[in-house]
């Protein structure tokens, strides 16, 4: 592989992990949902050199999937439900924004330091896209329990499935039916995400999972 080709790959994948700790970064709802958009972005351009240096024309689709789907649809719909709902744009950050960056540079290093070893025997290119990937991976599950809002917990997640696909494509692609199934996935736990937020707004009159404990406490009392 020639050492341009090389270079675009990493340092697109490398952004992935750099937009996932401006995720931990965030206090505010738009901005969360921003920043997850610029992550999507940076998963497609990141898939669609993929396919470009390995000739696999598959990934193309899982790359126009990433950037229709989780950079402009998914980021619109989002925004759409909470201003619906009338959240709280501020978000509650677990320990503090300061403690999830140091929490998140030190699942990057992990990540790095697990990953690399496991996979000498692969090429570089492919190590080191793995070692992005769980880092990706790590930082929302990170962002998934750092924060209490609901929102925050699909932002989360669909951060961490971003991760997932980052890993199968630098590992040398992977079947069109499992990336179609998993786009899906991703609108079904949308619609589905969308519909449990309007019930958790109705029935608790906020989005926020301390107030639910609260109510919990209170019911058992």
């Amino acid at each position: 592989m020639h050492s341009l080709e090389f270079d675009i790959a990493h340092f697109l994948a490398g952004g992935m992990v750099v937009i996932s700790l401006l995720l931990l970064y965030q206090d505010r709802l738009y901005a969360l949902i921003n920043v997850f958009a610029l992550h999507s972005l940076a998963l497609a351009l990141a898939v669609g050199w993929q396919a470009y240096i390995q000739d696999a024309h598959h990934l193309y689709v899982t790359a126009g999937i990433a950037l229709l789907f989780k950079t402009i649809f998914i980021p619109v719909a989002l925004h759409r439900i909470i201003r619906k709902l009338g959240i709280h744009r501020t978000l509650e950050v677990v320990g503090g924004v300061g403690r999830d960056m140091l929490a998140g540079a030190a699942l990057v290093a992990l990540a790095i330091l697990v990953m690399l070893p496991v996979t000498a025997g692969a090429d570089a290119l492919s190590r080191e896209d793995l070692a992005f990937a769980l880092a990706v991976v790590l930082l929302g599950l990170l962002l998934m329990i750092s924060r209490h809002n609901a929102v925050s917990l699909v932002i989360g997640f669909m951060s961490l499935e971003n991760g997932l696909v980052l890993a199968a494509a630098g590992a040398r692609g992977m079947p069109l039916a499992v990336e179609i199934s998993v786009a899906f996935s991703v609108l079904i736990a949308l619609i589905v995400i969308g519909v449990f937020l309007f019930r958790i707004r109705e029935r608790f009159d906020s989005v926020d999972m301390q107030a639910m404990d609260a109510f919990r406490e209170e019911r058992r009392r």
